[in-house]
C-alpha cells in the first residue's frame, strides 16, 4: 500500500477525532444530533472526512468503493440534516435523523478497519487483500452492531413519541 499523503494524514485524523465524538454520543445520549457538542464535532468531522476522501487516490489512481462510501456518507448527512432541521419527513424525521447519522458511523468504520489492517502493522500487514475473509467478517459485524444501535434507536423514539408533552 503506498505511503500516507499529508491529505490522507488530515482525513484519518479528522476521522478518528469524529469517531470519537460519535462514539461518545451514540453511548450517552443513545443518538448523534447537532443540538450536542459532540454531535457537532462528530457532524463536521464526518463532513471533512467525506469530502477529503473523494480527493485521495493513492491506493487506485481511480474513483473506487472509498470514493462511493463518502459520496453515500454525504448523502446520510444531509438526509440527516433536513430531518433534523426541517422535519420534511412528518413523524418520520426523528428516525431517518438516527438512520443517517449513525448509518455515517457504519460508513467511518468500513474503511477505516480495512486501511488499518491493510497497513498495520507496517512490516507486515494484518490483510493484504480486499477480498480477505477477514475484512467480510468485519464488515458483517459492523452492519449487524449497527442494525442492532438503530433497532434501539427506533424503540426509544417511539417511546418518546408515545411520551405526553413530548417535544
Amino acid at each position: 500500500m503506498p505511503e500516507i499523503s499529508i491529505l490522507g494524514w488530515f482525513h484519518t485524523i479528522i476521522a478518528i477525532v469524529a469517531l470519537g465524538a460519535g462514539l461518545y454520543s451514540l453511548i450517552k445520549f443513545k443518538y448523534i444530533k447537532l443540538s450536542q457538542l459532540t454531535g457537532k464535532i462528530y457532524l463536521g468531522c464526518t463532513l471533512f472526512a467525506a469530502v477529503t476522501a473523494l480527493f485521495i487516490y493513492q491506493a487506485s489512481g481511480t474513483f473506487n468503493a472509498a470514493h462511493a462510501l463518502a459520496i453515500l456518507t454525504l448523502v446520510a448527512l444531509l438526509v440527516g440534516f433536513i430531518a433534523e432541521k426541517t422535519r420534511v419527513f412528518g413523524k418520520l424525521s426523528p428516525y431517518l435523523q438516527a438512520a443517517s447519522y449513525t448509518g455515517t458511523f457504519l460508513f467511518h468504520m468500513i474503511p477505516a478497519i480495512t486501511d488499518g489492517l491493510m497497513r498495520l502493522p507496517v512490516d507486515s500487514p494484518i490483510v493484504s487483500e480486499i477480498e480477505d475473509p477477514l475484512l467480510k467478517g468485519f464488515y458483517l459485524t459492523f452492519l449487524v452492531i449497527y442494525i442492532i444501535v438503530l433497532i434501539t434507536q427506533i424503540m426509544s423514539l417511539r417511546k418518546q413519541s408515545k411520551q405526553p408533552n413530548n417535544s
